[in-house]
C-alpha cells in the first residue's frame, strides 16, 4: 500500500511538472522576443549619415537660373568655346545639397588653385603623424592659401611630397582626381620657378581643376569627410578670412552682406583665372567655382558671383513662397466647413 502510494505521489509531480513547463515556456520566448527588439534597434539608430554625391543632385531650376545669368552677362558664347566652366551648389542643407553647372567636367589650367589638394595632402600627413601641426606650419599653409604664396605652396609640396599629393587626389576614399569624370584636382608642378614631377594623365597640366571636383572638395569639406571632422574644421579655418580682394571677394564686398563669410582659394596666370569658395551669409550655404581662360577672367568672376549669390537668394525665396503655400492649404483643409445655416446666419 505504502509503495502505491509513493508511485501515485511520482506520478503527480510528473503531472505537475509538465504542465508548469507547457504554461512557462511561451513567456520565456516572449519575453525573449521583447529583450531582442530594443538591441536591434539601437543598432538602427546609430548607423552613420551618409553624404550624398554633389554631382548626383542636379537641380533643374537652379540650373535654367545660373543658364539665364550667364546670358545676361553675355558669356554664353564663352561656356560654348570651353572658356568657361562655372559649379554653384546650394549646401545650405548639407544632406540636400542642389547643383547647377555650365562645363563642369571641363579641366582647366587653374594656376593657384590647386593649392587647395596641397591643403589636404599636408593633412593626411598630420593625421598620419609624419607632420606636427605647429604655429610653423600653420603659418606656412595660412601663407599659402590666404595670400596665394608661391614660396610657401613649393615648401609645402616638399615637407609633403609631391607624388604623394595626386596619390590622395587620385585615391578611392577622395577621387578628387577622376579619369572617368575627366580629370580634376592636379598638382604636378612646384610654384613659381619650380620643378615639374608629374603632369596630370590626361591633358599634361601642372596646376588642374574641373569646376564639379573642386566643388567637391569644398562640399567634403562642409560635412568633415576632408581628412576627419576635427581636421576638416582646421582646414576650413585656414582658408577663411581671404587676404587677396579680387574676383569672387570683391564682387560679394559689393553687396556690403553684414554676416559674410567667405571660405576660399583663387588663382590667376596670364590669361587663366580661377575662383572657388564656400560662403555663408544670411542663412545660406553655398559653393562657387569658376574657371576661366581669357584676359577678361578675372572681371568675369567679379561679375558671376553677384549673379550666383542672387541665385540661391530667390531660390530660398522660392521655397519659402511654397512653404508658406502649403501651411496655409494645411489650415484652410484643417478648418471645419460651415453649413448652409451657419453661411445664411453670417
Amino acid at each position: 500500500m505504502a509503495r502505491k502510494s509513493r508511485m501515485a505521489v511520482r506520478l503527480w509531480f510528473r503531472l505537475i511538472t509538465g504542465l508548469l513547463f507547457f504554461i512557462l515556456a511561451p513567456h520565456k520566448t516572449i519575453a525573449a522576443e521583447h529583450t531582442h527588439h530594443p538591441a536591434s534597434n539601437h543598432k538602427s539608430t546609430s548607423t552613420k549619415q551618409s553624404h550624398p554625391a554633389i554631382r548626383d543632385r542636379a537641380n533643374v531650376e537652379m540650373q535654367s537660373m545660373l543658364e539665364q545669368r550667364i546670358a545676361k552677362l553675355h558669356l554664353t558664347r564663352a561656356t560654348h568655346d570651353k572658356r568657361l566652366a562655372v559649379a554653384l551648389v546650394d549646401i545650405t542643407d548639407p544632406s540636400s545639397p542642389r547643383l547647377a553647372q555650365v562645363n563642369g567636367d571641363e579641366m582647366m589650367y587653374a594656376a593657384s588653385l590647386p593649392k587647395i589638394a596641397i591643403l589636404l595632402a599636408a593633412f593626411e600627413r598630420v593625421s598620419e603623424g609624419k607632420l606636427p601641426l605647429d604655429k610653423s606650419l600653420r603659418k606656412t599653409m595660412t601663407q599659402m592659401i590666404r595670400y596665394s604664396s608661391n614660396k610657401a605652396a613649393t615648401e609645402m609640396i616638399r615637407k609633403v611630397g609631391g607624388n604623394y599629393i595626386n596619390d590622395i587626389l587620385k585615391s578611392p576614399k577622395y577621387k578628387l582626381y577622376d579619369p572617368n569624370h575627366n580629370g580634376g584636382l592636379w598638382v604636378g608642378k612646384e610654384y613659381a620657378s619650380g620643378r615639374t614631377f608629374q603632369r596630370d594623365p590626361l591633358h599634361h597640366l601642372s596646376h588642374g581643376a574641373t569646376a564639379i571636383q573642386t566643388a567637391r572638395y569644398y562640399y567634403l569639406l562642409e560635412t568633415g569627410q576632408l581628412v576627419s571632422p576635427t581636421l576638416s574644421h582646421e582646414m576650413k579655418s585656414i582658408l577663411s578670412k581671404p587676404g587677396i580682394s579680387h574676383k569672387f571677394v570683391k564682387g560679394l564686398e559689393a553687396n556690403h552682406y553684414g554676416d559674410l563669410q567667405i571660405y576660399r582659394k583663387s588663382g590667376t596666370w596670364r590669361t587663366y583665372h580661377a575662383d572657388s569658395a564656400l560662403i555663408e551669409h544670411d542663412g545660406r550655404r553655398y559653393i562657387a567655382v569658376a574657371l576661366a581662360k581669357d584676359p577678361k577672367g578675372g572681371e568675369w568672376m567679379k561679375k558671376l558671383i553677384h549673379e550666383m549669390d542672387a541665385i540661391i537668394v530667390a531660390l530660398h525665396a522660392h521655397d519659402a513662397d511654397l512653404a508658406s503655400v502649403g501651411a496655409n492649404a494645411s489650415l484652410n483643409s484643417a478648418e471645419p466647413q460651415q453649413s448652409s445655416a451657419a453661411k445664411h446666419l453670417m
